[in-house]
């Protein structure tokens, strides 16, 4: 297959990268002049995270997050976004009640955000009906195993999941009924490599990791942990590959300065009135 002629991402360019080993790049965004960065500079996907509650609202955790914060997110990113797959994250409590609503809830993200797919959290034999519904509704649905931060409380902390082997085999046969309920591909967040490599070789959709190791198909990172603009705990997954955090904090301190010293602004930075002319 090869590239549309507008250059879009779609999923089945997804699932033929998975076919010819091609690795996909995702990361999230949560507003428009990063989403156009990242789109730019040729990511495969874009998610619009719940994680957006910890790195840009301030929330403890991704809990109360709401389906409005997470619209209003996502419609900044797909403004931007012209190449890559946008895919909303349904809060914590959009698909705990009935069908209809969580049909409802997910429809916002194409209808009213321009989003391309959701993304959904966990494997239960209720999520996968769910999902299933998603899909015969033609909303396509990214799968999410392993550690599931909307869990945090039931988890008691956020920790590598499937070092017993009990919960590897659970976390392997869940990623295979996401399949099979029809999501069209699976993050694999803080597992083991070696149980990721495997989930990877038993699943025909592409798996995208996060603390699951160099053997999935594709990676994602918070956008803030990959570019130094969080703060808090990092964990041990991430690779910084800038230190926003500190160039943007030198940059305020200096301008700071410069205002306190009446440095700024200058005749550079200042609006002039137009001179007379002399007779």
């Amino acid at each position: 297959m090869s590239e549309p002629t507008d250059g879009a991402v779609t999923i089945p360019h997804l699932l033929e990268k998975k076919s010819r080993g091609e690795k996909i790049v995702a990361l999230t965004a949560y507003d428009f002049p990063t989403a156009l960065i990242l789109d730019e500079s040729g990511v495969d996907i874009v998610l619009v995270g719940d994680s957006l509650g910890m790195v840009v609202l301030g929330y403890e955790n991704t809990i109360p997050v709401t389906m409005d914060e997470m619209i209003h997110h996502t419609k900044a990113v797909a403004r931007a976004v012209r190449r890559a797959l946008v895919v909303g994250d349904m809060p914590y409590f959009s698909f705990h009640q009935t069908e209809e609503l969580t049909i409802a809830n997910a429809s916002r993200f194409l209808k009213e955000a321009g989003a391309k797919a959701i993304k959904i959290e966990g494997a239960s034999k209720r999520r996968l009906r769910l999902i299933e519904a998603l899909v015969e509704a033609e909303i396509p649905v990214m799968g999410h195993v392993g550690l599931t931060p909307q869990s945090i409380h039931h988890l008691g902390q956020f920790k590598v999941r499937g070092k017993e082997p009990e919960e590897a085999r659970r976390i392997c046969a869940d990623a295979q009924n996401l399949e099979r309920a029809g999501v069209f591909a699976v993050i694999l967040e803080c597992i083991p490599q070696d149980l990721a490599e495997r989930v990877t070789a038993k699943l025909k959709v592409p798996t995208i990791g996060i603390g699951a190791g160099p053997h999935c198909d594709g990676q994602i990172l918070v956008f803030h942990d990959l570019v130094g603009y969080s703060t808090g705990y990092i964990p041990k997954f991430v690779r910084r590959y800038a230190d926003l955090q500190e160039v943007i904090s030198q940059a305020v301190r200096k301008y700071a300065e410069d205002v306190k010293a009446g440095a700024f602004p200058d005749e550079k930075h200042s609006y002039h009135r137009k001179k007379r002319s002399q007779r």
